[in-house]
């Protein structure tokens, strides 16, 4: 799973978001180290939609435009949890093998 993917996972935990509001939430979340492209962001909406890991929860216009707010499914919050419990033993090698100063 790339870095970008398991932040829309995880920022989509809190709850229905839109695309902009998972960019600025992903950009907090991170640091500003995460920071996708329009176009980066709306590939990988469509890939977890594609795959049954998020879906559109609601639609509404704004100013003119659709507005499209995703949630994450039981599937998504399975799969961003297993990402995190690998990510943690990952880091638990490399944290149990350094000594104390």
């Amino acid at each position: 799973m790339s870095e970008p993917m398991y932040f829309v996972l995880t920022v989509l935990l809190d709850g229905p978001m839109h695309g902009h509001a998972i960019m600025k939430e992903i950009a907090a979340l991170s640091g500003g180290r995460v920071r996708p492209s329009v176009g980066t962001l709306y590939g990988i909406l469509d890939r977890l939609c594609e795959r049954g890991m998020i879906t559109v929860d609601r639609e509404e216009t704004v100013q003119g435009r659709v507005r499209r707010h995703f949630r994450v499914t039981e599937a998504g919050r399975d799969v961003v949890l297993a990402e995190a419990r690998r990510m943690q033993q990952a880091a638990a090698l490399v944290m149990n093998r350094i000594q104390p100063a």
